[in-house]
């Protein structure tokens, strides 16, 4: 599954890692605002949009470049092979008669994570250059504004992951679509999930998040504690910042311990990867070693399992609760994998990594190749994509696009367990939701522990 998804926890490794090599501006926070698009007719539009023709869809496809950053000692899972992945998981889809006839035709863009500024080149040279109808893949930009330069800006369609509420809002309706789910929404479920399983009930929760991403606490954290009337403690957002100096961050955690100390804090609420990194739960858990730890992003597993590799004792992330789907054990046994690692074995010729299997990269006891994460992606993006292009049908243009998301209903999602939806105002698909907390003890680097049985919520959006 991605756990955040998936997935989805590799990204933020990355885009630290990356600033030793490249130095780009943050751009500005996207606003959480209503578009002003004009509503899209739900008459059928006769005509084929920018990149398609009668025979062919053009499809950017952005994927990290790891052959530049693969080697830095932040970058705990290194993707490659990346191209010939998504490549595989198209040609299928070409070979089993394209979207509604028509054969994906991609090309190909490599970025690193940091900062606005290249991503929106891409887009500019996607959108303006290469003519595609959409883009696809890994489009990360803490800002928003690449996203919205592809869907807003340039009215194109976008599939991706690592996605806000603010985006999808400031975004043309139905245009950018996501398999997974926002921070937000997984606030909004983690709590209800939690207050309906009484554990919040005499709780002081303290919050910390990272200021990069301040609206998440400002704007769904702290109102959603507030409307369960939860008891609070102090807030406070770490300066993680694109540096990989976070000595103020670690001062500014500290001053955050003593007041929750003063408090009686005995739960730590931590919103975003930033906020959820090892050197900063480590410093919570040494100085509160009873807390309990909640998380908004499940994709720190991978944080926790590297706790257990380097032998961290004790692990600080034991315990730590979040909400996500289906565990990778029952991802791994259930229908979509079986469908993701068949595809890519019959167009490669080789078995596909599950998600439980641990592949060292160059030997490392640190780094791991993320193979499966990239086949989950493709597999998950491009099933996508294809399911909404054959159900618009022949004449591929932005308004029948957005009318066939307006109007989907329940969608196999390739990456997750059976629950996913997507509808006018829900353009994250995930529904499928439980507790999970992280227990060492299972297999060798640990994994989730199911609390709660899965549930189809639909709700948080």
């Amino acid at each position: 599954m991605r756990n955040s998804r998936r997935t989805t926890g590799f990204v933020a490794g990355v885009a630290v890692a990356a600033i030793a090599l490249a130095a780009c501006g943050s751009g500005t926070t996207a606003k959480s605002s209503s578009s002003t698009t004009a509503p899209v007719s739900t008459k059928v539009v006769k005509s084929y949009g920018t990149g398609v023709t009668a025979t062919s869809i053009k499809v950017g496809v952005t994927l990290i470049n790891y052959d530049l950053i693969k080697d830095l000692p932040d970058v705990s899972e290194v993707r490659l092979d990346q191209q010939q992945i998504y490549q595989a998981f198209i040609d299928n889809v070409n070979k089993h008669g394209g979207v509604a006839g028509k054969k994906i035709v991609p090309v190909y863009k490599l970025y690193i994570p940091v900062g606005s500024a290249g991503l929106i080149t891409i887009c500019t040279a996607l959108t303006e250059d290469d003519n595609v109808f959409a883009t696809m893949g890994t489009y990360f930009d803490t800002s928003g504004d690449a996203q919205l330069c592809m869907a807003k800006q340039h009215k194109r369609v976008l599939l991706t992951f690592d996605l806000n509420q603010s985006v999808l809002k400031a975004a043309p309706p139905g245009l950018i679509v996501t398999p997974g789910y926002t921070p937000e929404r997984s606030v909004k479920i983690l709590l209800d999930l939690l207050e309906k399983d009484h554990k919040l009930t005499g709780k002081t929760v303290g919050v910390v998040g990272n200021a990069a991403s301040a609206n998440v606490v400002n704007d769904t954290v702290v109102p959603e504690l507030k409307r369960l009337k939860v008891n609070t403690g102090a807030v406070g957002l770490l300066s993680v910042g694109n540096s990989t100096d976070t000595t103020t961050a670690h001062t500014q955690l500290n001053s955050l311990i003593e007041k929750w100390k003063t408090e009686h804090v005995d739960t730590v609420f931590i919103s975003s990867k930033e906020a959820a990194a090892l050197e900063f739960v480590t410093q919570i858990k040494k100085a509160l070693p009873d807390v309990q730890l909640l998380a908004d992003d499940a994709s720190l597993l991978s944080s926790a399992q590297g706790a257990v590799r380097t032998h961290t004792k004790p692990n600080p992330y034991e315990g730590v609760i979040v909400s996500a789907g289906p565990t990778s054990t029952e991802y791994e046994n259930g229908p979509n994998w079986a469908y993701c690692k068949k595809i890519y074995k019959e167009q490669t010729g080789k078995d596909a990594p599950g998600p439980n299997d641990i592949v060292p990269y160059k030997g490392s006891t640190t780094k791991t190749l993320g193979t499966y994460g990239t086949i989950n992606d493709a597999c998950q993006l491009v099933s996508m994509f294809t399911d909404i292009g054959n159900k618009v049908g022949p004449w591929l243009n932005n308004n029948n696009w957005t009318n066939t998301v307006n109007n989907f209903g329940e969608i196999t999602n390739r990456g997750t367990g059976q629950y996913s939806s997507l509808h006018a105002g829900k353009y994250e698909a995930e529904d499928n939701w439980r507790l999970l907390g992280f227990d060492s003890s299972i297999g060798a680097d640990g994994n989730w522990k199911s609390l709660t049985p899965l549930a189809n919520e639909t709700t948080g959006y």
